[in-house]
């Protein structure tokens, strides 16, 4: 038998430090569909952990939809969207996506992903490739991965500017000698709940001719009249916005989009890596976004936000968590900071005990320290739900050296 090559063995001990420093992530599989009760590992359990903001990921009539999209196109694409696997669903998903965002981006279109990670990856290669030397990105200190990472393969010059800090971004923008210039921002902080001002941020591109790319994640489908997502919640309007907006959290599907000014897609279709090489999402998923759309945008769509609405300030307002350690949020984001990764994964267990289903997020998806319990409300939690939920959470127990795991200091 041959030795163990020296990288596994590193690995295994990268691993082991990992484990001691409580920050190993695991796996845990869902057995049952998307929904507020599960069944996890064999045990069911009321989940405030995903994405599925307006309950839409096991809604009866997406479900079908799907099911009529496989039987028109069959199960997978075939090709890449340039080769053979750009399908009439997909051109109709495009169509109307770039209709949701035409009131805010003039002579507006939309390309569709088959994720947000590679929207993201993609529409900043592809900008920052239009001229590398003279391109500089001001990126928001909390963005997320995908965007970080987007920056990185685009091999971009970056300056990082403090979360929400308008003024420090102001001088940073006034110093740079670039002939381009791109802020990068998400929309609703995922880890956070807060929102980025993206009315100062859009003044502020204008005034240095910058183009502002805008990724709503978490705002799309919950912000704004008919869910149409961040830009419309403010109100903005501008041929200086790009737009990334997700269609797996509050659309329920799966997928992404980048809108922009037809001419930003078209060098997309032309340069962007990430969409010329890769096969096309199953048009079945597309057939089942129309439905989903239709549904988000439509009446039902606004009876669900405005129950999760009345959630968010139920759990907001709950005086029996006035001594948890929140972050203020008016989004389904909802952290509870604990600090430690320690404190964090034993709250964490606690909850499973008592039957709920909330992850503990640690670094380096946050700060060092600033481990929490990352709490999602969606449309399809109940009132009772929401009461179970604040019982378990006032009723976490104090950490092992005696202080209460859960309270500020």
């Amino acid at each position: 038998m041959s030795a163990v090559p020296p990288l596994l063995t590193r690995v295994q001990a990268q691993l082991a430090e990992l484990e001691t420093q409580g920050l190993r992530r695991r796996l845990q599989t869902a057995e049952t569909p998307c929904a507020p009760e599960v069944v996890v590992n064999g045990e069911t359990r009321l989940a405030f952990n995903s994405n599925d903001y307006l309950g839409l990921a096991n809604h009866p009539r997406i479900v079908a939809a799907l099911q009529d999209g496989a039987r028109l196109y069959g199960a997978g694409s075939g090709a890449s969207h340039l080769i053979s696997g750009h399908s009439q669903a997909h051109a109709q998903l495009e169509e109307r996506l770039a209709e949701l965002q035409a009131a805010h981006i003039p002579q507006v279109r939309a390309l569709y992903f088959c994720t947000g990670f590679m929207a993201n990856l993609a529409v900043l290669g592809a900008l920052v490739d239009v001229d590398r030397e003279g391109c500089e990105v001001f990126s928001e200190s909390l963005n997320h991965a995908s965007l970080i990472d987007g920056m990185r393969l685009a091999r971009a010059r970056v300056q990082r500017y403090p979360h929400l800090d308008v003024a420090t971004l102001a001088q940073q923008l006034s110093e740079s000698t670039a002939r381009h210039k791109i802020v990068v921002t998400d929309s609703v902080f995922s880890m956070d709940g807060d929102i980025a001002p993206l009315r100062e941020l859009l003044t502020l591109c204008e005034q240095h001719q910058a183009l502002l790319l805008v990724d709503d994640a978490h705002g799309f489908g919950v912000l704004g009249p008919q869910g149409r997502g961040a830009l419309a919640h403010c109100d903005l309007h501008s041929p200086n916005l790009v737009y990334m907006g997700t269609l797996g959290k509050a659309a329920g599907v799966a997928g992404a989009f980048v809108a922009a000014h037809a001419d930003l897609i078209e060098w997309m279709v032309q340069r962007a890596r990430p969409y010329i090489y890769t096969t096309a999402a199953p048009p079945a998923l597309a057939h089942a976004l129309l439905t989903s759309l239709h549904i988000l945008t439509g009446d039902e769509g606004d009876a669900r936000r405005a129950h999760l609405r009345d959630l968010i300030a139920r759990f907001s307002g709950d005086a029996r968590l006035t001594a948890l350690h929140r972050l203020p949020s008016d989004t389904a984001v909802q952290p509870v900071i604990l600090g430690s990764n320690a404190a964090v994964l034993a709250a964490a267990a606690h909850l499973q005990a008592q039957g709920l289903w909330i992850t503990g997020i640690r670094a380096p998806t946050v700060p060092a320290g600033t481990a929490r319990l990352r709490i999602t409300l969606s449309a399809a939690h109940t009132h009772s739900h929401l009461d179970r939920l604040i019982d378990a959470l006032a009723q976490l127990p104090a950490s092992a050296d005696g202080a209460p795991a859960d309270r500020r200091a």
